[in-house]
């Protein structure tokens, strides 16, 4: 098996994958300072052999703990995906550097399954869009503020909003300060994909635009929009299983 670990701001996101992505399971992030995630992880490998692992990783100081865990836990040292390292999909960006690599992980993931040009939208810590091109590289995206952020920073900076848990509303006429909350998300943020996908077709000059959501949220948001094509909620980690299919393909020793 493969371990395919992506370290987000908030969860880390673990994997086991053959062919395919078999299990997984989410840590939270904070958990490699102080030793419980890599307990955690040991929990989750558990009697599985090991034979290779690859991480993406948009937070800087989690990477070191992550790699040292892995290579203690599994005696195997880790294939880093980063703007560097990327293999089957390109990369045409100013500052590449300066690419979050879980965002590489899923543009070679749509490229892979879905052809080019073609659309990541991920809802995570906040909601991201990645676009890979007619030529198959990575050229950009769009990046919102996440449901969860919006919704918590209504509640911690008014005096009478309550913290809500998202969910879909039938109406979009609120009868009470939820479920006004509610519409302003989950509606608000379906007009805002729809308009941007929109524009993204002008900009792409493409009337065929596979858009691929993934994430959280991504099931409820989907739910009412034919613009999108497919919800992959593990799209970066099967991103993170074709990266390590093909580095160790192309470089057999590495």
């Amino acid at each position: 098996m493969i371990l395919l670990i992506d370290i987000g701001n908030t969860n880390t996101h673990v994997g086991l994958a053959g062919r395919k992505v078999v299990r997984n399971v989410d840590l939270p992030t904070a958990g490699w300072r102080n030793g419980t995630a890599a307990k955690q992880l040991r929990q989750f490998i558990g009697s599985t052999r090991i034979e290779g692992a690859a991480l993406c990783s948009v937070v800087p100081k989690a990477t070191p703990l992550v790699k040292q865990a892995v290579k203690s836990l599994t005696c195997q040292q880790a294939h880093e995906l980063t703007a560097a390292t990327i293999v089957g999909v390109g990369v045409d960006y100013p500052d590449p550097a300066s690419i979050g690599a879980d965002r590489l992980a899923n543009a070679l993931a749509v490229r892979h399954h879905f052809g080019c040009p073609s659309v990541v939208v991920g809802f995570g810590t906040a909601v991201a869009f990645d676009v890979v091109s007619r030529e198959g590289n990575y050229i950009g995206g769009i990046i919102a503020p996440g449901l969860s952020a919006m919704t918590d920073y209504l509640h911690e900076k008014t005096a009478l909003l309550p913290r809500i848990k998202l969910r879909d509303t039938r109406s979009v006429v609120g009868r009470s300060t939820e479920e006004a909350m509610l519409i302003g998300a989950v509606h608000g943020y379906r007009g805002l994909i729809r308009e941007l996908i929109k524009e993204l077709r002008v900009e792409l000059k493409c009337r065929r635009l596979p858009v691929i959501a993934t994430g959280g949220y991504a099931k409820l948001i989907s739910r009412s929009l034919p613009e999108i094509t497919k919800v992959e909620p593990l799209l970066k980690l099967e991103g993170l299983r074709l990266f390590f299919e093909l580095k160790t393909t192309s470089n057999p020793e590495s």
